[in-house]
């Protein structure tokens, strides 16, 4: 059985933690953010954890990183 890819994309923007969740960079802070609420920027900063259904699709284009 030839090894399984892993998704470039996947590997440069996610990581699994111990437990087994996906962490990730917030959204939305790359630009407009004169527009933006200081509360928003304020809770955007570091990182955060995915939903049930968003992990599901990357742990499934990340088959190691289990």
């Amino acid at each position: 059985m030839p090894k399984m890819k892993t998704k470039s994309s996947c590997k440069k923007r996610f990581k699994v933690t111990a437990s087994g969740r996906v962490k990730a960079g917030q959204a939305g802070k790359r630009h407009g953010m004169i527009k933006r609420s200081t509360k928003f920027i304020r809770t955007a900063r570091g990182t955060t954890t995915l939903s049930a259904p968003d992990e599901k699709i990357v742990k499934s284009m990340m088959p190691y990183a289990r």
